[in-house]
C-alpha cells in the first residue's frame, strides 16, 4: 500500500518566468516574496492592489500574555469561551491536513499560517480502494482539509470525501473542505436534452459526507455555490495575479485586458478595472464539442497593444491559443495569459509554448507537474491568500460559538 508523504518546505521555490524581452520589466518570485518567515497582516484595503504587506499582528494595545499555573492549569477567569477564542488564535483549536492531490500548497499554506500539517495517513489497497486514518485529535476542533479535486478527478474526490467522513466520525466541531480547483465546475446547467448536472451531485456528495463548510477558489461560475446546502467562501485569486502585474511597469495606454470568451465578461472586466480601468475586449467563440474551440470574431481593438487574457482555467488551452492566434492577426504586439487553474491537459503544452505567448501566469490551486514546465510560466503562490482566508474564517466560527 502506498502511503502519503509530506515533503519539508524548501527556503525557495522553482517559479519560472519568462527570460525573453518585455514591455514589464522582470522581477524574480520567491518564498521570500510571498514572506512565508513572517507572520502576515490580518487585514487588507479593498482598494489596494498590493494585497500582501507585512505588518505586525495586531492584538489592540497589547500583546496578550497566557499565565499558566504550575505548567498545566489556567486560573479560572482565563476559562471564558470569549478568552478562549483569543488563545486559540495559535491553532489549538484549529487543524489543518492535506490529501495527496497537492501537498506542496498544503504545506505552504500551514506554513504560512505558523502551524504544523496534522498527521493523516491515507493509503491505496492493491485494488485501488482509499484508506484514511488521523493520527491525532480533533474533538471539539475546527478542521480544514486542502484538496483540490484535480486530475485524477474522481480518485481526489473519493479521497476527500474519505476524508470528511474520518473527522466527521473523530467528532471534529466543524469540517471545512478547502478546494482550490472544483472539479465538475463545468457541468453546471443543462445545454442539451438528457446532460447531468454534476457539480449539483458533487456538492452533494461533499454535504452528505459531513462537510460544515466549503472554501473554494475561482468557481467555473457564480451559480455553483448554490448548489451547496452549507456555507460556501468564494475566494478570488485575482488579487495574487494584479499583485504580481503590480510589481512590474504598465503603461495604461498599451494595456487592454481580452476575455477569451463571452461567458468571462464580467471576469475579464473586474480585472480590468484593477489595471487602471483598462479597455476591454472579447473573443467572440464558437464551440462544436467538449474541448474543441473555432474562433471567429474579436470584438475591440488589440492593434498595437499589449493584450492580457484573463480566464479562470486552462484545460487543452484550444480556446486561449486560438484566442491568442486571433489577437497577433488583429496586430497585438504582445499577448499574456492568466488564469487561476492550471489543469493542462494534453496538449496544452505544446499550444502554450509555441510562441504566441509572451508570458503564461497560473497559479498553483493545482500542482505542476515538473515535466510541464516551459519557459514562458510563472507560477504564483496562493498560500498566503488561502492561509488568511483560513484564519478569518476559523476566528468567525469561534466568535459565532460564543453566543450560541
Amino acid at each position: 500500500m502506498a502511503a502519503l508523504t509530506i515533503p519539508s518546505p524548501s527556503k525557495s521555490s522553482s517559479f519560472l518566468s519568462s527570460s525573453s524581452p518585455s514591455l514589464f520589466t522582470r522581477c524574480s518570485l520567491s518564498h521570500k516574496s510571498f514572506a512565508f518567515n513572517e507572520f502576515r497582516s490580518r487585514t487588507c484595503d479593498p482598494n489596494s492592489l498590493k494585497c500582501d504587506q507585512p505588518q505586525p499582528v495586531n492584538y489592540g494595545n497589547v500583546k496578550p500574555t497566557i499565565p499558566i499555573l504550575n505548567e498545566r492549569t489556567l486560573p479560572k477567569f482565563l476559562e471564558s469561551a470569549r478568552m478562549e477564542t483569543t488563545v486559540n488564535r495559535n491553532g489549538a483549536k484549529l487543524k489543518v491536513f492535506s490529501g495527496t492531490a497537492n501537498p506542496a500548497l498544503s504545506q505552504e499554506i500551514a506554513w504560512c499560517m505558523g502551524l504544523e500539517l496534522g498527521k493523516i495517513n491515507i493509503k491505496r489497497f492493491a485494488d485501488g480502494e482509499i484508506y484514511v486514518q488521523l493520527q491525532e485529535s480533533v474533538r471539539g476542533c475546527d478542521v480544514y482539509l486542502v484538496q483540490p479535486t484535480c486530475p485524477p478527478a474522481n480518485e481526489n474526490l473519493m479521497e476527500l470525501l474519505i476524508m470528511v467522513d474520518a473527522c466527521r466520525r473523530a467528532s471534529a466541531k466543524n469540517i471545512t473542505a478547502v478546494i482550490p480547483y472544483f472539479g465538475y465546475a463545468r457541468a453546471d446547467r443543462k445545454t442539451q436534452g438528457r446532460e447531468s448536472i454534476a457539480a449539483k451531485l458533487v456538492a452533494n456528495l461533499i454535504t452528505e459526507a459531513g462537510a460544515n463548510r466549503v472554501l473554494a477558489c475561482d468557481l467555473h461560475s457564480g451559480q455553483s455555490m448554490g448548489y451547496f446546502d452549507i456555507p460556501v467562501d468564494h475566494v478570488y485569486c485575482q488579487p495574487v495575479i494584479l499583485d504580481y502585474l503590480a510589481s512590474k511597469r504598465i503603461c495604461s495606454d498599451d494595456l487592454v485586458v481580452v476575455s477569451p470568451d463571452v461567458g468571462g465578461v464580467a471576469r475579464a472586466r473586474a480585472f480590468a478595472k484593477k489595471l487602471s480601468d483598462a479597455p476591454l475586449a472579447i473573443v467572440d467563440k464558437r464551440r462544436h464539442g467538449h474541448n474543441v474551440a473555432e474562433v471567429m470574431n474579436l470584438i475591440g481593438d488589440v492593434k498595437g497593444k499589449v493584450a492580457v487574457m484573463v480566464d479562470d482555467m486552462i484545460d487543452t488551452a484550444g480556446t486561449i491559443a486560438k484566442g491568442a492566434a486571433l489577437l497577433h492577426q488583429e496586430g497585438a504586439r504582445e499577448v499574456y495569459a492568466c488564469c487561476t487553474h492550471a489543469v493542462f491537459s494534453p496538449p496544452a503544452i505544446e499550444r502554450l509554448s509555441g510562441g504566441l505567448f509572451q508570458e503564461v501566469i497560473i497559479t498553483n490551486t493545482l500542482p505542476v507537474a515538473e515535466k510541464n514546465y516551459f519557459p514562458q510560466l510563472t507560477v504564483l503562490s496562493v498560500a498566503n491568500l488561502l492561509g488568511e482566508t483560513i484564519w478569518r474564517v476559523h476566528d468567525d466560527c469561534s466568535v459565532s460559538s460564543i453566543f450560541q
